[in-house]
């Protein structure tokens, strides 16, 4: 069975929740999804699946500067060393790119050094970092930059609306 990557839906969020739950100690609630897919016409989120069956995810926010901002990615733990996550990456970005953005951030935590050295091979740089910026336990933030992404299709999002 192939891998593809498609829009997030209603429907994925119940093992979207699971891979969630698994992967940060300060999981998202469902509404949050929810309104994020639903009613946040800034945000775009994407699942990997296998069939019916959600690998990952990740999301952004796209900003009027042309910043795209990830909110979160997540490979089930069943699924992670596969190179799943770089991929979902890949495809963020591509879409940023294809709704206009031109550079894209994120937060990792400090101690989080395989999310860093997979953002470190994608290109992205520190720049900084937020103090206590995670509550469950005070750690701070390091503040992650691409400064470039790839060649947009603006064709490709149907979600941009143009009038």
């Amino acid at each position: 069975m192939s891998r593809e990557i498609v829009k997030m839906s209603a429907a994925d969020i119940d093992q979207v929740m699971e891979i969630e739950r698994t992967s940060f100690s300060l999981a998202w609630e469902r509404e949050a999804f929810l309104h994020e897919i639903e009613e946040n016409a800034c945000a775009r989120y994407i699942a990997m699946k296998e069939g019916d069956t959600v690998l990952g995810y990740a999301g952004m926010w796209l900003g009027f500067d042309g910043e795209a901002h990830v909110t979160n990615v997540a490979v089930h733990t069943q699924h992670r060393g596969r190179g799943l996550g770089e991929e979902l990456m890949h495809a963020l970005m591509q879409l940023a790119a294809n709704c206009g953005m031109v550079w894209m951030s994120l937060e990792c935590r400090r101690s989080n050094a395989a999310a860093q050295n997979l953002y470190h091979k994608l290109g992205f740089i520190d720049v900084g970092y937020r103090k206590r910026y995670y509550p469950d336990n005070n750690e701070d933030a390091l503040v992650m930059c691409r400064l470039s992404l790839p060649e947009g299709d603006p064709d490709a999002d149907e979600d941009i609306v143009e009038e």
